[in-house]
């Protein structure tokens, strides 16, 4: 049964409406830009400088991009992406499949501890793995009562504070306008080039684009009419995306170049604050340690309340009969919270044990081959004939998505000769 906030509503017209309907996709971008985009802005800029202007702002349009063509096809023919992935036949189910149980485990683990880092370095109260298990649980609870509305607000104010905390700090290390200008010509120095894909990849990107058509449904967007709204939500989310992505950037190009200090994980980011403590006080500390908080427990609450959503319409999909029809995925359903209770009891397990090896390799590995899988799905998808001949790719998006295809599938080989070799 649909809430009173996901009836489906009249589509706004003008441009201030559209804005004030924002909401979706600030959720799918909050989830995708956690500490690793942060680290990875933040080295690139240690190491080259404000070069990368120009990769950060392509990164956002390409994610846009994904992010449109997942909600364009929802809105369009109003099926989800699992119907989407199960139309090009029952592998592409069944990788999402086993995909999802292997990714869930890992990721539970991993978003939780993460998040405990941060919240420890503020109040080494107690052990870490007790910190973890409490963000696991207050996800679980927030998400189980299936309260969107409420869930988008909290959100909200992640990103808000994630947002202001980052980008305030780097207004304190802003380039000349010089060596900003520069950063748009595009520039690929010596050694860069995979630091430079990682970085235009990793703007915003997760399994959790594919949910964007769950959390459009919510919000009561349904129908073609909304297509024009729906692209005005992607594209201030990911406008926001490529700021706050900016801005780590300019942190690595104007406070740590040069000062021999490396953040390759999230304990360079504690070290970071408590450089930024050293030099401008312990307020200054407090406000990095904040966002560096917001920004993993923001993709913590996006994975937990988005991803049950894709698992339990795989469910549905796989258990339906072919003259069967399905009905819409609620939050209620069985599947929806079995699969939340996965992201949030198991993992536990690794808080303890550390992670295994085997699992490791496996979860890296299909992860690495996720996002040329969406990228060639909504390729496929878009172009086919089960979306009306007007909203149908055009060369542009077709375009972007082949490129997205060789750029991912690029990094995806060297993550897995990483994997398999290291």
């Amino acid at each position: 049964m649909k809430t009173e906030m996901n009836k489906p509503q009249a589509a706004p017209v003008t441009l201030s409406d559209k804005l004030k309907k924002v909401g979706p996709g600030i959720v799918v971008a909050a989830t995708g830009v956690g500490t690793a985009d942060l680290i990875t802005s933040i080295v690139i800029g240690t190491s080259f400088g404000m070069t990368f202007v120009w990769a950060i702002i392509i990164g956002g349009i390409l994610k846009y991009f994904l992010n449109e063509g997942v909600g364009r096809w929802y809105l369009a023919t109003g099926k989800t992406m699992l119907d989407g992935w199960h139309s090009l036949g029952k592998w592409a189910t069944g990788y999402f499949g086993v995909y999802s149980v292997i990714w869930g485990f890992v990721y539970g683990a991993a978003a939780a501890s993460t998040s405990a880092m941060a919240m420890h370095a503020m109040f080494p109260i107690m052990p870490l793995w007790a910190w973890a298990i409490i963000h696991s649980v207050v996800g679980f609870l927030l998400v189980w009562t299936g309260r969107y509305l409420l869930f988008e607000r909290v959100m909200t104010v992640l990103i808000g504070i994630m947002f202001i905390t980052i980008i305030g700090t780097a207004f304190l290390f802003l380039p000349s306008i010089g060596d900003f200008a520069l950063g748009f010509v595009p520039r690929v120095p010596d050694g860069s080039f995979l630091l430079m894909l990682g970085l235009i990849g990793g703007v915003g990107g997760t399994i959790t684009m594919a949910s964007y058509g769950y959390w459009l449904s919510e919000k009561g967007w349904s129908g073609k009419g909304w297509i024009a709204t729906m692209r005005t939500d992607g594209k201030v989310a990911y406008t926001l995306t490529a700021i706050f992505t900016l801005a780590g950037l300019i942190i690595g190009a104007q406070f740590l170049a040069g000062t021999g200090v490396s953040i390759r994980d999230d304990e360079g980011l504690i070290t970071l604050a408590e450089m930024l403590g050293a030099e401008f006080g312990t307020p200054m500390r407090w406000l990095f340690l904040i966002a560096f908080w917001s920004a993993a427990y923001s993709s913590l609450l996006g994975v937990w309340n988005g991803v049950p959503y894709l698992f339990a319409d795989f469910v549905k999909t796989v258990r339906k009969k072919k003259k069967e029809g399905k009905q819409p995925v609620s939050e209620t359903e069985p599947a929806y919270r079995a699969y939340l209770a996965w992201l949030t009891f198991p993992p536990m397990i690794l808080f303890y044990f550390g992670k295994p090896v085997e699992l490791i390799i496996i979860y890296g590995a299909l992860g690495a081959l996720f996002m040329p899988f969406l990228a060639v799905s909504l390729l496929i998808l878009l172009n086919s004939k089960q979306v009306n001949l007007d909203f149908r790719n055009k060369w542009v998006p077709n375009l972007v998505f082949i490129g997205c295809l060789i750029m991912f599938s690029y990094l995806g080989i060297i993550k897995l000769i990483d994997i398999f070799t290291g």
